[in-house]
């Protein structure tokens, strides 16, 4: 779960990343750097060349902070690296062609813009051959498949959790709950991209309280079939509201994915798989992500099966980046088959897993060594992909 802006799809066009998905070659060995503080989003330079770019984003602030590339309408999100803690420094890299584009950071994840400002990108996307063009397509091709695929199981899943949660069978609705969720965790930024719709499926509750939006999705739902003590649970006609909104939101994801011109680029690939691991990390190794019923690890696990196909679909291309690119992708493989391991240690999405409520702190700890260790190498997987050198010190 990611916070988002809310913002109206008639201002949205399908198309959120309108870039090429074949590689760039702007090859410049420095980072632009930006300055974040709680009242501040300050990058270091207002124009750049197209092809990747990399912006090295240092939260100087109080509380966790993101940094976001808007088109030029102030709306579509191009880009964007969310959980920045305080002290931290994270390098973002992003493939951007010529045009009009806005930087700014959000101060908690939530809420209006924090210091928003045009960033403007010159010149031309960089040829590749015809090789590299072909893995290049291949990739983008295979992923929005994948990513068409996933949502396509999430309709009817969604339908069916939903009617059994608003017919009042919440034996069944629990049942379906981790489950349901599944096929969204495993593409989630991509819904992401779509402005306001990831708030509405996938908001939880203090987020939603901080920001005053509106409470509603997978976890208002599940919060009536967990219902924590003091709660009262929603009447029959509410859940009906709930389940049709949620039902209504997923079939308009749907259609965002399923038209003519969805298409995302190499680096919404590659930054998707980080941001999956990301999303683990921030949310599910803490158990907040699921806190009525403590159904993270599927999550988790979805999560994780996201990245990894993310990964293997850009995988080839890092692996021809020469013994650089080869050792990279030996050690991701390595990680991921790894972190897979400790969570077979719970239980499958076939099976079930453990409520995280009932692991241990030492089995916690373990997992999130884990999404560490696996973390680290996929952090430039993107700097690879993109044939850039990682930004110097």
């Amino acid at each position: 779960m990611t916070i988002r802006p809310v913002l109206g799809f008639a201002a949205l066009t399908v198309a959120v990343i309108t870039l090429s998905g074949c590689v760039a070659n702007n090859t410049g060995t420095e980072a632009l750097t930006v300055a974040i503080t709680d009242d501040s989003c300050a990058v270091s330079a207002a124009t750049a060349t197209s092809g990747a770019i990399t912006f090295s984003a240092t939260n100087n602030g109080t509380a966790v902070n993101e940094f976001e590339i808007l088109a030029d309408d102030k709306l579509r999100i191009v880009g964007e690296k969310e959980n920045i803690t305080p002290g931290q420094t994270v390098d973002y890299v992003i493939q951007l062609e010529p045009g009009t584009y806005y930087t700014e950071c959000k101060l908690g994840m939530v809420g209006a813009g924090i210091g928003t400002a045009e960033f403007t990108v010159t010149g031309t996307t960089g040829a590749v051959d015809a090789d590299e063009r072909e893995r290049a397509d291949a990739a983008v091709t295979n992923y929005v498949s994948y990513v068409k695929d996933q949502v396509g199981e999430l309709v009817p899943a969604v339908d069916t959790f939903a009617e059994a949660y608003a017919s009042g069978d919440d034996d069944t609705a629990r049942s379906l709950f981790p489950t349901t969720r599944v096929h969204y965790e495993r593409i989630e930024p991509t819904a992401e991209a779509f402005g306001d719709l990831d708030p509405q499926l996938d908001f939880r509750e203090p987020m939603a309280e901080e920001d005053g939006i509106e409470f509603t999705g997978f976890h208002r739902i599940e919060k009536d079939l967990w219902a924590p003590d003091g709660f009262t649970p929603s009447s029959a006609a509410e859940r009906r509201i709930l389940a049709d909104d949620l039902i209504s939101d997923v079939g308009t994801l749907y259609d965002l994915v399923y038209s003519d011109d969805f298409t995302v680029t190499l680096s919404d690939i590659s930054n998707g798989a980080i941001g999956l691991l990301d999303e683990v990390a921030a949310s599910k190794i803490t158990g907040e992500e699921d806190e009525f019923s403590h159904t993270d690890l599927w999550d988790f696990q979805a999560n994780v099966e996201g990245a990894s196909v993310a990964y293997g679909n850009v995988r080839e291309i890092a692996e021809a980046r020469g013994e650089d690119g080869s050792a990279l992708v030996a050690d991701i493989d390595e990680q991921f088959e790894n972190l897979n391991f400790l969570l077979a240690q719970h239980g499958s999405l076939a099976d079930g897993f453990t409520y995280y409520d009932e692991l241990t702190p030492e089995q916690i700890k373990e997992l999130s060594d884990g999404i560490n260790a696996l973390a680290e190498p996929l952090a430039v997987l993107t700097h690879t992909v993109l044939d850039i050198p990682e930004p110097t010190e």
